[in-house]
Formats: C-alpha cells, structure tokens, sequence
C-alpha cells in the first residue's frame, strides 16, 4: 500500500489515507512524506503509521476505515476472536481503546486507574508488555485517573514510540516493542522509581512552568490541579499535550490553574512552546475577563481528544469551560478561550484562529468530542473545513484554515440568570445550518405523547419547574420565582457527550452524529453548605483553591420519571446523517431497539413500535460498506448494528459479550480485520470465523 499524505493525494481518498494507509516512515525510504507533511525538518522520518494509528482513528478524528473484509453480508457471522481482561491490574479503566502498531503486531492500550500501558498481541489479545508509573501524591489525587482514552504513537526514524500522559500529569516515551522507555528523551525525574530518561514532568519548569519542593505532591491543591484523560497528538513531529481537571461540578472555590496546552519535540522531548488558555494583558482575549479572574481561576482544560491538520501545520484543540460549572460570577465577561475551538501553529504555538462556541459558559457545556476535519464541496468548491459536535445538539462547521464559520452563525438573545451575582453573556452564537440534530429546550410539546393522560402528568410533573429555551440558566434555592429548580435541555448528558463518538465518510461528504435526549436540574446553593472548609475524609474531596464562591452545584431536583418513562417524547436516542457539503440532514435512526419496559408499557398496547432508541450514546465507525455501532436491544443486550449510510436502515445485527462503554475500532493483522470494543474492563475482539 503505498504512503500518502492526507491532503496531497485527490480528495477525498486523502482522508482515508489517515486511516489505512501505511505510512513506511524515514527508516523504509519514506522522508519526501515528512517533508511534505511540514516543510521542516522536525517532521522528517516521523509518521504516524497502521490501520488505527490514533484512537480516533486517524489525525482528522473520522473514526474510519476503508477495511471491508467484514461487510454487511457477512457482518452477523462475527464471532470473539479473544477478550483481554485486566482486572488483574486493579480498578477498571471504562474509556480506552488501544493503537494499533502493524510493524509488531500490537495493540497498545491504557488499562486501570493506574493507566497502566498495556501491548497485546493483535491476532490473541496476550498480553506482551506493561508499564505502570509509580504511585505519587498526584496520581492519588487525580480525579481522572480511571478516565484515561488511550496513548499517542507516531513511528520516529523507523522506531514505534508509545506516548503517555498519565493521570500524575507526566509524559512517557515508551519503545513500542519492548515497553522501556526512550533513551534521551526528557529529562530526569526525581521520584523513586521513575526511570532516568523517557519522562517530561509536564507541570514542572519543562512543561507549564511551576515550582514546587516535592515533584511527587507538585504544587499546593491551595493553588489547584491538573490532570488528563485523553492522549497527546503526534502532528509533524511535535507532541502536542492537553489536560483535564478536576469536575467542574465539584468545585467550591474559585482559585484554580489554567489548562495552557503543550508542544514537545517527538524525538528529543525538549519543550517547544505552551499556548496560555486564560490570556494576560496584551494577548487576545484579556478583555474577556472583566475582573482579571485569569490571575487565579483556572480549568479550561482540553480533555477531549484533539485532530490535527499535517498540510496546514494546525492543531485543533477543544476546551470545556472554566472554574466552575453552574456559576461564573467571580468571572465576568465571556471568559476567552473557555468553551472554544483554538487552532494552534503546531511549530510555535501561536493562535491561528479561535471560535467560542458558549459565552461565559455555566451549563457545563464541554466541548466533549475530537473536532472532525474533512474536505468538501460548498457551492462547488472544495473547501477545508472543521466540524464540532456539541452537548448543545448544535454542530458548528468552520473552515479550518480560517476559522469562518461556512454557513452563518447569529448571535441571539438568550435568557439571564436570576442568582444574585451572575453576569451571563446578553447572546450566544447559534448556527443557521445546520439545524440542531436533537431536542434543545423544553416546552410542552417537547413532552411524552404516548397518551393525553401521560402528558398531562407529565406537565404536572414539571409544573415546579422553570423550563425554557437553549440556555435557560440555573436557578438558585429559595428563588424569587417560586420554582424548585430549573430544568434546562439538553443537560451535561444531552446531545452528544463522551460516549457518542461520531464518525465521517470522506467518500460521500456526510458526518454520523449520536445523540440523546437530557436535561438538568441542579439547585444552586451557598457554596459555604457544601464547602467543609478542607477537611473531607476522602482525599479526592479535597478542594482546590481557598476562596469559597457565593454559590455552588448543589444537589439535583430531577422530576423523575412518568409512569416508569422519560417525560420527553421519543426518540430518546439517535444517529443523524448530516451532509457536510449542503449542511442538510438526511435521516435519523434510534440506536439500538426501544426498551421492553416502554414496548410493555400499557399506554403503547397495540401501537407500532414507537423507535425510542435505547436512551444511549452509541460508539461508532464508518467503513466502505456501512456504518457500525454499538448498542442494546429491548432486553438490554448488548450488540454491533451495522446499518446503511445511505438510509439508515438496519442490515444486520451480532450480539458481543460485553457493554461497549466508549470507543470501537477496527485493524487488519495478518490477512484477518478485528472489531475492538472498550468495557469495564478490558477488550473484546470481533472478528470473522477463521
């Protein structure tokens, strides 16, 4: 199979060529490939190579693969190949999904609260090596540290290098065949067990900077932390890192660090640059913080995974919002770059172009999926375009080289918050194209409709209720409107979330997007009720910061359920079609079979099959033939579907032996293409009866 650059071979063969094509790399004759990745001499001899380089499948975050070995005629003969349990190296890890590396035939994944890297055999699931990092203040700490997605690996002068960011906030270089770590790369680290060489402590002087006595505690929680859960990004030979942070809905205080993103040189680890995500004086964005709040407050971290476009030498990096969720009235102003998509010069770190997706964002809004890059026709010219899934069931589609939106987007009046103190943006951006791909706000008639009488107890239900449109604000206990709380939708678990993965089809234009219905209704209390002033028991309850906020989440007011169903209509799941080239969608399908509880409930008594969709986010790949995800039937049970691309209808269906819990994805090992699902525990191989 021949090497190819993503954006030097005819479109759209080109974004495929990220998937499945093998890039040899400098050692097999390959450096003319690096050098037109970048111009520079930084990229030559270092690719990215196999079938599932990147765990979003390839740099563009397409999540596919032109692999048809398995197709829809054969798709329900799919059998276990091997399943790989790593109980036996502690807590479960729900969100990882290996790399493959074809040269040795391994599978790299993160397993554990411990994100112990594990290699496996590609054709048995046997495990070949490990490598655990030793425990430190900053592991015990990190909230994330059961969250991690998986590793980075590009192929560095012919050898396959493994990156790590474990949840201590280090990055490790691991030789991908043996699992020891890279000799020359970083510098040394002065915790017991660490190794001599092959780290970047990413929170010290190499990385963002700080000081501290202790590198294993780092720096006072009084000050914050930080943390990951997605992998670094291999783009030109640069190693570009992100973070995570403790949960927005957690935090009591209002002092915090910024989530500032990183570039490493792959082969050396030396520090390239560092993009600051909260901008001081004289950078853009520092009048969006109206009381200079960027001194002290924090987050803004970048804990979705990132894409990358080799040609044009960006990085795309989407963040979720900053300290805290629910309330920012310590922080006026629209709070630049919190809730955005920045597009990063991967050689020096500079802002190319940035699009702030929530204004002063308090609805815990995260930008929670890899931006999605492909190359489409608008009105008959090919355009370079950027598309972000939302929670908000909004997809925003710019062009990545300038960041433009393609089609307008308008900024309109949203409603105010009521909470003493709160200074929300007086308009948010909405796009005209296109639509929203899923329910946005709450009416009556957005109400369950199976019967007048399940309506009306549902309006009953939320007669307590503040409801409204997109971005109805929280409401504050004992608030002047007389309401319990209120319910906004969709909520932190609506649109598309962490487990909705969606996937692209460079052949036709068209984006797969899961979503699902929900809505939120957290009171807001004084944040001196929750806040025990540091002396939790448990060490993760140990806030960060000093200065408690007026207020804080406090506990949900959810209306429950309407005779045993949700009070919205169906469907309670779903996959759009969305055409990238016209912004118009094509069709819906539910995921997954309608719940038995809903098909026996009394009201549906001989009515057809309503199609609610199990209520679940679904993991999802494209391929040649179809598109396939993961999900349940009636009973809860859980399947691969694969369905049409072109009408969304089902061709068939295999039932696997565990929940997919966040990502699938597929490679080719000797003659034989693997389906790989994530679990509470492990991994599961599909494969074709030998």
């Amino acid at each position: 199979m021949s090497r190819r650059s993503f954006r030097s071979i005819p479109s759209p063969t080109r974004w495929a060529a990220l998937g499945s094509a093998v890039l040899l790399g400098a050692a097999c004759g390959g450096e003319g490939m690096a050098s037109s990745m970048n111009g520079g001499s930084r990229a030559e001899g270092v690719d990215v190579e196999g079938d599932w380089p990147v765990i979003t499948g390839n740099l563009a975050g397409q999540r596919y693969t032109d692999l048809t070995q398995i197709d829809p005629t054969n798709f329900a003969d799919l059998e276990v190949a091997w399943e790989y349990d790593a109980s036996h190296l502690g807590a479960v890890n729900a969100r990882s999904i290996p790399v493959y590396v074809a040269d040795h035939g391994l599978l790299v994944n993160v397993h554990s609260e411990y994100r112990t890297v594990v290699a496996t055999d590609a054709a048995t699931g046997e495990e070949v090596w490990t490598y655990t990092e030793p425990e430190t203040f900053r592991w015990a700490y990190s909230m994330r540290k059961n969250h991690g997605k998986g590793v980075a690996y590009a192929n560095i002068d012919g050898r396959d290098v493994v990156f790590l960011i474990s949840p201590a906030f280090f990055l490790h270089a691991l030789d991908a065949a043996t699992g020891e770590h890279i000799e020359g790369f970083g510098s040394p680290v002065d915790i017991p067990g660490f190794p001599e060489t092959g780290v970047v402590d990413l929170l010290g002087p190499e990385g963002l900077g700080y000081e501290y006595e202790n590198a294993s505690d780092g720096i006072p929680l009084e000050q914050g932390y930080i943390t990951s859960s997605s992998p670094a990004l291999v783009v030109n030979g640069v190693v570009v890192v992100g973070n995570s942070a403790e949960q927005g809905y957690n935090q009591t205080r209002r002092e915090n660090i910024p989530g500032d993103i990183l570039g490493y040189d792959a082969r050396t680890g030396g520090k390239l640059w560092k993009f600051d995500v909260l901008p001081g004086p004289g950078e853009v964005g520092h009048e969006t913080w109206e009381n200079d709040a960027w001194e002290w407050t924090g987050d803004i971290s970048s804990w979705a995974p990132l894409s990358g476009d080799p040609e044009l030498g960006l990085v795309y990096v989407p963040t979720n919002g900053a300290t805290q969720d629910y309330y920012g009235g310590f922080r006026p102003g629209d709070n630049l770059f919190s809730t955005s998509l920045i597009a990063l010069d991967v050689e020096t770190g500079e802002r190319a172009w940035h699009y702030q997706l929530v204004h002063h964002d308090i609805w815990n809004y995260d930008t929670p999926q890899v931006p999605v890059l492909a190359d489409v026709m608008i009105d008959g010219v090919e355009t370079p375009i950027i598309a972000q899934v939302t929670k908000q069931a909004f997809l925003y589609v710019l062009n990545r080289e300038t960041g433009e939106p393609i089609w307008p987007i308008e900024e309109r009046p949203v409603p105010q918050s009521h909470i003493p103190g709160e200074q929300l943006a007086p308009t948010q951006p909405f796009p005209t194209r296109p639509a929203p791909y899923d329910m946005q706000g709450l009416t009556e008639d957005d109400l369950i409709d199976f019967s007048p009488e399940l309506r009306q107890q549902a309006i009953e239900a939320l007669a307590d209720f503040e409801i409204g449109p997109l971005f109805t604000p929280p409401l504050q206990r004992d608030n002047d409107l007389g309401k319990r709380a209120a319910l906004w939708c969709p909520a932190d678990v609506g649109g598309t979330n962490i487990d909705g993965t969606p996937a692209f089809d460079p052949e036709t234009g068209i984006i797969y997007v899961p979503s699902q219905k929900g809505c939120s209704a957290r009171i807001i209390i004084p944040g001196s009720e929750k806040d025990d002033g540091g002396m939790a028991d448990d060490l993760e309850d140990q806030p960060t910061g000093t200065t408690i906020t007026d207020w804080v989440p406090g506990p949900s007011a959810s209306p429950g359920r309407i005779d045993g169903l949700p009070y919205w209509k169906a469907p309670y799941s779903k996959i759009t079609a969305i055409d990238l080239n016209t912004g118009e969608h094509l069709w819906w399908t539910p995921i997954g079979d309608t719940p038995r509880n809903v098909l026996d409930h009394p009201a549906l008594e001989g009515q057809p099959d309503p199609r609610t969709g199990s209520g679940r986010q679904a993991a999802m790949f494209a391929t040649p033939d179809m598109l396939v995800y993961a999900g349940h039937d009636s009973d809860r049970t859980p399947h691969l579907f694969a369905v049409s691309k072109e009408t969304g209808e089902e061709l068939a269906r295999v039932e696997i032996p565990d929940n997919n819990r966040y990502h699938l994805m597929t490679y080719m090992h000797e003659g034989r293409q693997y389906i790989i699902a994530s679990t509470n525990g492990g991994n599961f191989a599909m494969a074709l009866p030998n």
